[in-house]
């Protein structure tokens, strides 16, 4: 991509800390066009939970990149450069600038240092895959091999943690098999195209106990706004199963624990409160610990600094 295009703004952060709507003031201010960096709004129907942009909102501000597949399909980090990396093109093509935006860590990682062929060891990643093994155990595990990668799944037992918990950090890390990627004696071909020249901006909160309050907040409307009727619907129309990406989603999981238990299998509507308030923390943590461990990044506390004219003069500056 010729450098004669301004920078890309990247703009990261934690869960509930108003990135959205700070994104869409640059938009405004910069002529830009968004592009969300977030696993679970690529998929149809999956809209309150994921806080996802209205109609009236898409129409102002073009947002690229939601609403690509449906909550029964999968999705993964190589697809997302490769969509990412389309958008912000055409997007620059048409004279305009590119905002990618979002909490999924591991694509902006993906998008800033590339996938290697055979990726190393990912902490936040096995966290999660552990967290789901404790939930649901190792043989669930082994299921979901089976659907992306059934060549590994038939040479593992369903008790073998360790491959089985690899095996799956691959395909999250990659989009590809891990039986694929072992045939290959040479890396994958790297595409020609890059994200250019490009400004990372950070929201980042110094106080746990405002952002906890924040999350609270926002779960709370996304129940008001009908988060429930919402996964409900999801489940009368897709085949769906609590193992999928999409449903394994925060606020979705324990959506769909609640609404099992209208048949006397989950929770009441205060334990779906309080869990998905928690989980929502949570990826929070996990946000953050990504954040800290990423170089080049500027960051400004959105509760307690004017973000908007802090990003606008950064911005404005390139």
């Amino acid at each position: 991509m010729s450098s004669h295009f301004p920078p890309a703004i990247l703009l990261m952060g934690p869960t509930a800390t108003g990135k959205s709507a700070l994104a869409l003031a640059l938009a405004d201010y910069f002529d830009g066009e968004i592009v969300s960096v977030d696993s679970a709004q690529v998929y149809r129907g999956m809209n309150i939970g994921t806080a996802k942009p209205d109609a009236a909102t898409c129409a102002r501000i073009p947002h690229h990149l939601i609403d690509l597949i449906d909550p029964t399909e999968p999705y993964s980090a190589a697809r997302f450069v490769r969509d990412a990396l389309a958008a912000v093109r055409e997007i620059r093509l048409r004279g305009k600038r590119p905002l990618l935006v979002g909490g999924t860590m591991l694509y902006f990682k993906a998008l800033l240092e590339g996938l290697s062929e055979l990726p190393m060891a990912d902490e936040a990643v096995r966290i999660e895959l552990d967290a789901w093994a404790v939930r649901d155990g190792w043989p669930m595990l082994h299921a979901e091999l089976a659907r992306v990668d059934p060549v590994t799944a038939a040479r593992l037992k369903p008790t073998d943690a360790q491959r089985i918990q690899r095996a799956l950090e691959v395909w999250r890390l990659t989009g590809e098999p891990l039986s694929k990627l072992q045939g290959q004696r040479q890396g994958q071909q790297q595409a020609d195209e890059t994200l250019g020249s490009h400004l990372c901006l950070a929201l980042l909160p110094n106080d746990r106990k405002l952002l906890h309050e924040a999350i609270a907040r926002r779960f709370d409307q996304m129940l008001e706004e009908g988060l429930i009727d919402e996964v409900r619907a999801l489940r009368s129309r897709y085949p769906l199963t609590p193992s999928m990406p999409s449903m394994r989603c925060v606020g979705y999981r324990q959506v769909w624990t609640y609404l099992d238990g209208e048949s006397g299998k989950g929770t009441d509507k205060a334990t779906l409160r309080a869990t998905g308030i928690a989980a929502t923390r949570q990826l929070a943590k996990r946000q953050i610990t990504w954040l800290r461990s990423m170089s080049n990044l500027l960051m400004a506390d959105p509760f307690t600094e004017d973000v908007s004219v802090w990003a606008k003069a950064l911005v404005a500056g390139t």
